[in-house]
């Protein structure tokens, strides 16, 4: 796994996870909603936490800068 994640798309990520898991936590989102969107929540913050998108090879997309 090549890190094609660039420093904005990870925090953009984080935060939003961060976000998911607080409104769940609080109980604004729940039901069928709220667990979709604490899974989405999960996997923005795995693909964060280890800088690899599964989808951007497939769109051909990289954010990272190039060194």
């Amino acid at each position: 796994m090549k890190a094609n994640m660039g420093g904005a798309d990870r925090a953009i990520r984080l935060i939003i996870a961060i976000v998911l898991g607080v409104l769940y936590y609080m109980g604004v989102i729940s039901g069928t909603l709220g667990i979709v969107l604490l899974v989405v929540a999960a996997v923005f913050l795995l693909t964060s936490l280890v800088s690899f998108c599964p989808l951007y090879p497939l769109l051909g997309i990289s954010t990272k800068k190039k060194e």
